[in-house]
């Protein structure tokens, strides 16, 4: 597979470091760096990445928190989801891959692209 280039980050960061901390603390760093990054498409990228997929799993969270008896089942799951994806985007940004998860890597892809 023949990734694009990496360009420079206007964060004055190794991209793919940046890149990395676009996961560091879920959403929250993933919308940093969508506001502060202007030059690199790769660390946007990671960023609305971020922003999509631990935005989609509070909520996910939230929802099984409402659901008594069994949503605790639910909340585990997510949990555990969670980390697990949190650990391999981390590592896949930083090795400066452009890992796009099913279904939201190409819409993130496609919304970094349009945010300026």
């Amino acid at each position: 597979m023949n990734e694009p280039h990496i360009d420079a980050s206007s964060t004055n960061l190794d991209p793919k470091v940046a890149g990395l901390l676009c996961y560091a603390l879920s959403f929250i760093t993933g919308i940093i760096f969508l506001v502060l990054e202007k030059k690199s498409s790769f660390v946007k990228f990671h960023a609305m990445q971020s922003v999509l997929v631990f935005g989609l799993l509070t909520v996910a969270n939230i929802f099984f928190s409402w659901i008594p008896f069994i949503g605790w089942i639910g909340t585990l799951i997510v949990g555990l989801l969670s980390f697990v994806l949190w650990i391999v985007l981390m590592l896949m940004a930083l090795q400066g891959r452009w890992f796009k998860l099913p279904f939201i890597g190409d819409f993130a892809e496609q919304q970094a692209n349009n945010f300026k």
